[in-house]
């Protein structure tokens, strides 16, 4: 996880806005408003990389509910077309959202699951974000 953040990290674009990361009442706060636990995984990836620009991926935030990466507004509108209410978007992609169950398996949504999954955030983050990088 640690080399995952450093990567990620590294690999950050600087961009004229920075996000901020959130507070641990941010990440309770989006919970709230989506009814649903964030995994701890997730929880500890929102507090220390959330804050990171990188390619074209634009996972949620927490920090600023004016964005529109902010989670309760990506999963209302996520919701809205059809992803199942027991899961919630963690970012939105090619027509359909990458999401996390109360696990914490991500997995691809788009009308119906892929078969593909990533058994954590760090995972999803490594072998999708980095790796899609900016293509």
């Amino acid at each position: 996880m640690d080399e995952i953040i450093e990567e990620l990290r590294e690999l950050a674009e600087e961009v004229p806005v920075p996000l901020e990361l959130p507070e641990h009442d941010d990440t309770v706060e989006a919970e709230e408003a989506i009814l649903l636990p964030l995994p701890w995984e997730f929880r500890h990836y929102l507090l220390t990389a959330s804050d990171v620009v990188y390619g074209y991926l634009e996972p949620v935030t927490v920090s600023d509910p004016s964005s529109h990466t902010y989670l309760p507004e990506v999963a209302a509108m996520a919701w809205s077309v059809g992803l199942p209410r027991d899961v919630f978007p963690i970012c939105e992609a090619d027509g359909g959202y990458y999401c996390m169950d109360p696990e914490g398996i991500v997995k691809f949504w788009r009308g119906d699951f892929d078969n593909e999954q990533w058994d954590s955030i760090w995972l999803w983050v490594r072998d999708v974000w980095i790796a899609g990088g900016l293509t």
